[in-house]
């Protein structure tokens, strides 16, 4: 008999999305058995769209954390297949499909999960690029995983109990699957990562619940957890690369706070005026509805660029600031309205890019550890040139010139966690205290092999 799944999802206030979220489940091929969401202590009426919809729904009875709401959701599942999605994720007509048919094809899969699509829903520069992101980094880590993930992840109701569910130490949306993974991978069970199985994710990203989510509840804990099992894997976005990417995103940082200290480099002035100009219509479209935001935003990155270049005797760079702002201005207004009027905007974009490149080079301070500095920088841009290459086919090079930055910003950040844990870690190990495990009585992990 074919495998019968039963949907778990986690809510809170979150009614709009999971409205849209019930609605792409009932446009299934293959309807699932059951559908049950689990209000995590909403204020809103979630519960009301739930039931609305023809879902079971069951409650935590107050804000307890999705790993909560997950775990009671299963426990009062009747399918044997386990599929976990989030509330602002919208599956596919084929998901339930292709979930049951993987389970039913093979017999030792253990779990598997999916990866967000390219499209994402909120057409705005942060969620795009924060959406692609997740995307290229399931696409380009298919088979077996050792991980798992609750956005769109199916597992047998059976193993899931074997290994105690989600640890609900994890109150706030964290890494709860995560180390569900690492639990399953260190008994070596069989987990795949199906980079077709595709789901849309409709949340929409700003760039401070970005920044936060990455690094309080993405990269701290996760620096903890690969830290408590000594171990990290070489998948996802813990690849060999991404490693090296973040100790090259700290040495690059380390060389231009040394060399903007000691040798002044201000001869990067007119190379970030040229980057914000350029690219300015992506990094304040978060604050679109507001125009003075926008314009405040603009006029004090050009008044502060243009009083640094007066101050350090770098005329030249106020006047071609003028002319950016007005060319700045006509892309804006104009670019787009006829094929004449686009074409000129690229004549006045390149020209002006030919014109900062050579004040570059007229401010350039020829010295070894410069040339360092730009061949660290060339090297992480080449070690991460896949995902700018996939932004760019997929949105064009200028969103993948502006997405750089908050690549390597996010490196930065993880790095950062990384220290901070490391520091936490063995601060405990010499003052002899141990961080307790949490929630739920978790089974010790039984490897596949003596399970059978």
């Amino acid at each position: 008999m074919r495998p019968q799944i039963s949907v778990i999802i986690p809510v809170y206030n979150d009614a709009r999305n999971l409205r849209l979220c019930l609605d792409g489940l009932r446009g299934s091929l293959e309807a699932p058995l059951e559908c049950i969401v689990v209000d995590d202590g909403s204020t809103d009426n979630s519960a009301e769209v739930a039931r609305e919809s023809g879902a079971k729904v069951l409650s935590t009875g107050g804000r307890k954390g999705p790993a909560v709401a997950r775990n009671i959701g299963a426990q009062a599942a009747i399918g044997d297949v386990l599929l976990f999605i989030d509330a602002d994720v919208c599956v596919g007509p084929d998901t339930v499909q292709r979930v049951r048919t993987e389970f039913d094809r093979d017999p030792t899969l253990d779990a598997l999960m999916g990866s967000y699509d390219s499209s994402p829903a909120v057409s705005a520069f942060i969620s795009e690029y924060r959406n692609l992101l997740h995307h290229h980094t399931h696409q380009s880590s298919p088979g077996k995983a050792s991980t798992f993930w609750a956005g769109c992840g199916g597992i047998r109701k059976s193993v899931f109990l074997e290994f105690g569910g989600f640890d609900e130490m994890y109150q706030a949306p964290a890494i709860e699957d995560i180390e569900l993974g690492y639990r399953m991978a260190q008994a070596n069970r069989n987990v795949i990562l199906f980079p077709d199985i595709q789901v849309k994710h409709l949340k929409r990203w700003t760039l401070h619940n970005m920044l936060r989510t990455d690094f309080f509840y993405r990269a701290l804990p996760w620096s903890e957890l690969s830290l408590r099992w000594g171990q990290t894997p070489d998948s996802l976005s813990l690849k060999i690369s991404q490693r090296i990417s973040v100790v090259l995103v700290f040495l690059v940082t380390l060389m231009a706070a040394y060399l903007t200290v000691i040798w002044h480099v201000y001869f990067l002035v007119p190379l970030f005026a040229t980057f914000f100009i350029l690219l300015s219509g992506y990094w304040v479209e978060g604050w679109a509805h507001n125009s003075v935001m926008v314009w405040a935003i603009m006029g004090g990155v050009l008044f502060t660029i243009a009083g640094i270049s007066l101050w350090f005797h770098m005329r030249g760079i106020a006047p071609l600031l003028a002319v950016a702002a007005f060319a700045l201005f006509i892309r804006h207004r104009y670019a787009f309205s006829t094929e004449k009027r686009r074409k000129w905007t690229g004549v006045w974009v390149g020209g002006y890019s030919l014109l900062a490149a050579l004040l570059v080079w007229i401010y350039f301070p020829w010295k070894p550890m410069v040339f360092l500095l730009f061949l660290l920088l060339l090297a992480l841009i080449a070690l991460n040139q896949q995902f700018y290459v996939f932004l760019a086919a997929k949105q064009g090079k200028f969103f993948a010139l502006a997405a750089i930055p908050f690549h390597l910003l996010y490196f930065f950040s993880s790095g950062v966690a990384f220290l901070i844990e490391f520091a936490r870690y063995q601060a405990l190990r010499i003052f002899g205290f141990s961080r307790r495990r949490g929630g739920v009585a978790m089974k010790k992990p039984v490897p596949k092999d003596a399970a059978q």
